[in-house]
């Protein structure tokens, strides 16, 4: 453990106490060791008594930083789990965090361009026009065109703050997998190493600018999603230049009112654009929290996304996208036995595993999902009682599919938000039939044929060559495979014999043991022991080198 790793879980512990979060907790849930670990942490009272519960939360995420807010963002979609007052106050992290100094945001801007702003932009505007947990977003013009832009500037020090997080992250994750019975199931290591790499690109605002042209590029001509021009040529690591977008933001329901807004269009877009993203593209923006997105102002009637900050995005392997969409299919069918069973061909679960018990757990979840509106759904309770049923079976976080996830809770929480009456299986199931239909088939195998018709035309002359070489290769293989099988028998037979050998000696010296007591029988005995002799020398010069194997 470092001392940075002991540094900040002392910060995180004092913080929370500061802010009582431990009084949230009912007494009954405490354990004695537990309360008599806080006695002697006395120094360390709450400081804020009077403030509600949710606020407590929202002050003690906004002061642990960056790492902590994500996942306060993430929260604040989740209203079937949190009351309105825990959600008001956590949708505040989304852009309400308080903003560093102007000046300091000058002296970075400035240092990443390597000028002074004045020669690249006009119209500076030192008041930030967004404060978030990681970067500070400040409007200006472009000086070559007036194009109206926003810069976008890393808090200072984050990436000391980020690294000691996920230090701590990891150590309790370490601890977790010592400690917990079914530790190994969630893989808690492997899925904090998939954040520490997901948040630490986040900090690359280069990449995040090249996030954000791939996926303006893939929606180019889209009704559904528009996605801000970035000036590649004046971003950098820590500064990102971008193209100003004038949109309303999704969660003012009263402004998308006023302008009115096709709610229920809207609301298909989204399930539309996710899907998309994840089976057309296999590129997703995985940080769909309501502040990264907008609605454009031009045809309400005909409603689309602005999406902004694609720092942190999400790709599945080709077996994963299958195993999912048909996962998704064998759901809206009620076919809850496939999904067990797609569950184990994937490697998601352990072979070993019950199916007919997995497939009664699946469909106790599933059932009350069938044929119902997105409004009648809970989610978070569905998850709960999976966590819950999952503890009987061998199933394995995947950390793949982490952003997956979380990026499907963020398609929830907005679609409650915007048309509660929203059938989100309706509306995803055709789409997930069509891809299904592109990837099997005569004509899905036609078109993949056709695609790779010039690369198979080019090596057509050398077919013949590869195929004599490969069937040496394979002759090759077995008569090696067999070389190995036929010395590693041989080095078995050596083994046995010098354990019989050796066991022999030992019998033999027993018996020369008992005889050696009597008098009448010594002369046996130093027979005995002579032969005993005799067989543990040959039996240890008969063991086999480890080498022969």
């Amino acid at each position: 453990m470092s001392v940075n790793s002991l540094r900040r879980g002392y910060q995180v512990l004092a913080t929370s106490l500061r802010y009582g979060l431990d009084k949230l907790i009912p007494k009954q849930y405490i354990p004695w060791w537990l309360a008599m670990a806080r006695a002697c942490l006395f120094w360390l009272k709450d400081q804020h008594p009077d403030l509600g519960s949710g606020e407590k939360v929202k002050l003690t995420l906004q002061t642990l930083g960056a790492v902590h807010i994500k996942f306060g963002q993430m929260l604040s979609t989740r209203r079937d789990l949190l009351n309105d007052e825990w959600a008001m106050h956590l949708s505040q992290l989304q852009d309400q965090v308080p903003p560093f100094s102007s000046e300091i945001a000058r002296q970075h801007i400035e240092q990443q361009l390597g000028c002074p702003i004045e020669h690249l932009f006009d119209e500076f505007d030192d008041t930030p026009l967004a404060s978030a947990s990681i970067s500070q977003v400040h409007t200006a013009r472009l000086k070559s065109n007036s194009e109206a832009v926003v810069l976008k500037i890393l808090r200072p020090n984050v990436e000391q703050s980020v690294s000691a997080d996920v230090e701590l992250m990891q150590l309790l994750a370490r601890w977790g997998e010592r400690l917990l019975a079914d530790a190994h199931r969630l893989q808690l290591t492997a899925v904090v190493e998939d954040y520490k790499q997901t948040i630490f690109k986040e900090l690359d605002l280069r990449l995040e600018g090249e996030n954000a042209t791939r996926i303006r590029n893939s929606f180019a001509d889209s009704k559904a999603l528009y996605i801000p021009k970035v000036y590649s040529e004046f971003s950098r690591t820590r500064l990102l230049v971008m193209e100003r977008i004038d949109g309303i933001p999704v969660t003012d329901i009263d402004a998308l009112t006023a302008q009115g807004t096709n709610f229920k269009l809207l609301a298909e877009r989204g399930v539309e654009v996710f899907f998309t993203q994840v089976f057309r593209d296999n590129f997703f923006h995985a940080d769909m929290h309501p502040g990264n997105i907008f609605v454009s102002k031009v045809t309400p009637n005909d409603p689309q996304y602005i999406g902004i900050d694609c720092g942190i995005v999400g790709s599945l392997s080709e077996a994963d996208k299958r195993y999912l969409a048909e996962n998704f299919l064998a759901f809206f069918n009620h076919d809850y036995k496939k999904i067990a069973q797609l569950y184990i061909r994937s490697g998601w679960v352990s072979a070993q595993t019950d199916i007919d018990a997995f497939e009664a757990a699946i469909t106790e979840v599933c059932r009350p999902l069938a044929d119902k509106p997105l409004a009648e759904i809970s989610f978070g309770l569905v998850l709960l009682d999976l966590f819950r049923t999952a503890r009987q079976f061998d199933i394995v976080v995947q950390p793949q599919l982490v952003l997956l996830q979380k990026t499907l809770l963020y398609v929830e929480g907005l679609g409650r938000q915007l048309y509660p009456q929203l059938d989100l299986w309706a509306t995803a199931k055709p789409f997930l039939e069509n891809w299904m239909k592109s990837q099997i088939g005569v004509k899905a195998t036609a078109e993949k044929l056709s695609e790779r018709f010039p690369e198979i035309l080019d090596k057509l002359p050398e077919m013949p060559e590869l195929i004599y070489d490969n069937l040496v290769m394979g002759r090759n293989l077995l008569n090696q495979q067999q070389k190995l099988l036929d010395r590693y028998l041989s080095y078995k037979r050596k083994q046995h014999k010098s354990y019989f050998l050796l066991g022999l000696s030992g019998v033999l010296v027993i018996c020369a043991c008992v005889l050696s007591l009597r008098n009448d029988t010594l002369v046996p005995a130093i027979i005995l022991a002579t032969a005993s002799g005799i067989f543990g020398l040959w039996g240890w010069l008969s063991k086999p080198a480890q080498d022969n194997i």
